[in-house]
């Protein structure tokens, strides 16, 4: 196992565990997720039902008909896709997912009682157990200049190899309303981020960021 991914994900609350547990660092399992998802799709339980091409949906999950799902996909159990929420492709939801009003999902896995809940984008990212992104939130996957996206490991700027890369959330995060995480943010547990935030680089476990852009513990 990476050290990284144990740091940021409980992967007994996800499908996607075999994915990350064959990769060196968590962003490779996102170029891989499309391969992932057909061959997940093979051994899903019986009460998983394809009701759309390679659209793929558990027992109890809730989609309103104003949402717009392309495949491949793989919803959970007991989920809630709400009015207007938009797939585009290479989504793995966990079990009690809730993906809200006009929320964009694209190459993205959420683990198990992830919120997306109103007006969000997250593109190209991992979002793990209980994490929940507040109102407009954002997780940006692609820098203007357009190059390679870097993540910051030990105060060491590393390179992903990736151009299109958004952020790797870990388990009980909050994040505020209308923050902006930045390509190759990365997020570790039981972090709160304030509204209005904007969110780079590398927030250790426990803390808390405020408008004023200082990470301090969380009391």
């Amino acid at each position: 196992m990476n050290p990284l991914i144990d740091q940021l994900f409980d992967l007994s609350h996800s499908l996607a565990a075999p994915l990350l547990q064959r990769v060196k660092q968590p962003w490779e399992a996102l170029p891989q997720l499309a391969a992932y998802l057909q061959e997940l799709a093979k051994n899903l339980p019986p009460d998983f039902e394809e009701i759309a091409p390679q659209v793929w949906v558990g027992k109890g999950t809730f989609i309103e008909k104003t949402a717009l799902i392309n495949g491949p996909a793989i919803i959970g159990r007991n989920c809630e896709i709400r009015h207007a929420a938009y797939f585009r492709g290479n989504v793995l939801l966990g079990d009690e997912v809730v993906v809200g009003n006009s929320t964009e999902l694209k190459n993205v896995i959420l683990f198990d009682n992830v919120q997306v809940p109103h007006f969000n984008y997250a593109g190209d990212s991992i979002l793990g157990y209980k994490a929940h992104l507040g109102a407009g939130a954002i997780l940006a996957n692609f820098k203007s200049t357009g190059d390679e996206i870097h993540v910051y490991l030990d105060g060491k700027k590393t390179g992903t190899g990736l151009n299109k890369f958004g952020s790797l959330v870990g388990d009980h995060v909050e994040v505020g309303c209308n923050s902006v995480l930045f390509p190759g943010t990365i997020v570790e547990r039981n972090v709160v981020i304030y509204p209005l935030c904007p969110v780079r680089g590398y927030i250790q476990s426990g803390s808390t960021l405020k408008n004023d852009g200082q990470v301090y513990p969380r009391s």
